[in-house]
């Protein structure tokens, strides 16, 4: 007769953003919140009227989302403002999905994926193949919170560029253990390096912050 380890040791099974597996969702590493966050953030990038086609739209120093002029300066501008710019280039947002695609089909045993075509091509087809083998990642892969964590920055830096929205201001919230987390309104979920605690996003939140726990 095997030893069962002791009920109180027993930890229910969490996703990376701190939320803990529902039921039917035993088995996997990310709970289906995370997924369909991701697939939402992936949705937004796909296209010629997407959130990374339309980084082509604000490359214009002075000129916001909808190609209007916003402000005007005494000096000569740059040619081309280099933030899209580097969102739309290789080492961007095509690159990042392209790696992630790569370490999905090495871990998977398949062929290392062809590039074809524009950046904008290779764009769709990388998406595309994400959006194909989500619920597998979901399922399978360890590092999936981190590739949701990171896809919807991507989102959130391309969304910023587009809408001329001012980059989100992080605070300093208190863990218990002492250690200072910085984060924003809209981080999904932060681990304490401090004592290893996983924090949701609500619960992030709930923290007090770091000043004034001082």
């Amino acid at each position: 007769m095997h030893d069962q380890p002791p009920l109180a040791d027993y930890q229910w099974p969490t996703c990376g953003c701190g939320r803990q597996l529902r039921q039917d969702e035993l088995g996997r590493v990310a709970c289906r919140p995370c997924q369909e966050r991701a697939d939402q953030a992936l949705r937004q990038l796909l296209g010629l009227d997407g959130l990374y086609a339309r980084l082509a739209t604000v490359l214009t120093p002075g000129r916001g989302g909808d190609g209007t002029i916003v402000s005007t300066s005494r000096t000569a501008p740059l040619p081309l403002r280099l933030e899209p710019l580097s969102l739309m280039s290789r080492g961007g947002v095509v690159t990042v999905l392209q790696t992630w695609l790569v370490d999905w089909h090495e871990l998977l045993g398949w062929r290392y994926p062809r590039w074809n075509g524009g950046l904008q091509q290779q764009l769709d087809d990388a998406v595309r193949a994400l959006r194909m083998n989500l619920e597998w990642a979901a399922s399978n892969h360890p590092a999936f919170w981190e590739f949701s964590v990171e896809v919807v920055a991507l989102v959130r830096q391309c969304e910023r560029q587009v809408t001329g929205e001012r980059k989100e201001r992080p605070i300093a919230v208190a863990c218990p253990c002492g250690a200072t987390l910085r984060v924003t309104v809209s981080t999904p979920g932060a681990r304490c390096y401090g004592c290893d605690t996983q924090y949701a996003r609500t619960q992030i939140l709930d923290l007090p912050l770091a000043s004034r726990a001082a």
